[in-house]
């Protein structure tokens, strides 16, 4: 479980969210059984589509982050809903790099430099709303930041951070994002623009100690913020048998009645959470009837 809380300047002019994703990008490297860079760039994905999806307005909007470089990592997806929920895959969950110039995981070589960030929001409406960006520098939050700089106009601050112990367990994991409405005086950009000087890295905030109610409240220090509302988050797979179905049954027929034939069960994993949903010969052919 996560917490995510969001601050407001007093102005309104000013919105800043911070979330503890420190459980959550845990239960992604069970799950997916990532090495340590891989568990960093994928937390940082979902951590940024956890902050991005609570933002969304409808109990059923969601929205997927996917990122497609050429690095080793291949594609990593996250998708979250609107209660920040979140999910993740990717292609290639085990890569090893050494250290960055920094002495630090090399997420960028991972992810690659060169590709897209696409941003898709399923609104509930006819079509949802799809933005493609070139990857900046695969470090993820930059990207993020191009996106919604040029897809929505919006002016945008996101930090992201996944620390990792030597045994691959995930010490610390959160983010922020800090979007600036367009009537927001110079002196509150200023303001921000201070602020951000002066603060370390979100996991370094997060080890030393500071709660995330505090990081929120000091990005948007001597704007006289208060807390404007906060909500558990967590790593949570929509998956069930009935989704499952609908998707075997999307194959046709004539597929489902060859699987039946072979006379063995047939098995399909989801991508997100691993759990495997057991299909026997008599239940595809049942799928067929329907």
């Amino acid at each position: 479980m996560g917490t995510l809380k969001r601050a407001i300047a007093k102005d309104a002019s000013v919105v800043a969210c911070a979330v503890d994703a420190t459980d959550i990008v845990g239960a992604i490297e069970q799950i997916h059984e990532t090495s340590a860079v891989v568990t960093a760039a994928l937390g940082r994905l979902a951590i940024a589509a956890i902050m991005i999806g609570y933002g969304l307005k409808g109990d059923d909007d969601t929205v997927t982050l996917r990122i497609k470089g050429d690095g080793p990592t291949g594609m990593l997806v996250a998708v979250a809903d609107s209660h920040g929920n979140v999910k993740a895959d990717v292609d290639c969950p085990v890569v090893e790099l050494p250290l960055n110039a920094m002495g630090k995981l090399d997420v960028g070589a991972a992810v690659g430099k060169n590709g897209t960030l696409s941003v898709v929001k399923d609104l509930g409406l006819k079509e949802p709303y799809v933005g493609v960006v070139p990857l900046v520098s695969g470090e993820i939050a930059e990207d993020v930041v191009q996106y919604f700089a040029t897809s929505e106009q919006t002016p945008t601050v996101c930090g992201l951070g996944v620390l990792v112990n030597p045994d691959l367990t995930v010490r610390a994991a959160g983010g922020f994002l800090i979007q600036v409405l367009p009537f927001a005086s110079d002196a509150c950009i200023d303001a921000i623009e201070n602020n951000l000087k002066t603060l370390p890295p979100v996991t370094t905030m997060m080890t030393q100690g500071m709660t995330i109610e505090q990081i929120a409240l000091q990005l948007l220090n001597g704007l006289e913020p208060n807390l404007l509302d906060e909500a558990e988050v967590s790593y949570r797979c929509d998956c069930s048998r009935e989704r499952t179905e609908r998707v075997m049954k999307a194959m046709g027929d004539e597929e489902l009645r060859k699987l039946a034939n072979e006379g063995n069960p047939v098995d399909v994993s989801c991508h997100f959470c691993h759990k495997t949903y057991t299909f026997t010969p008599e239940e595809l052919l049942a799928l067929c009837d329907q």
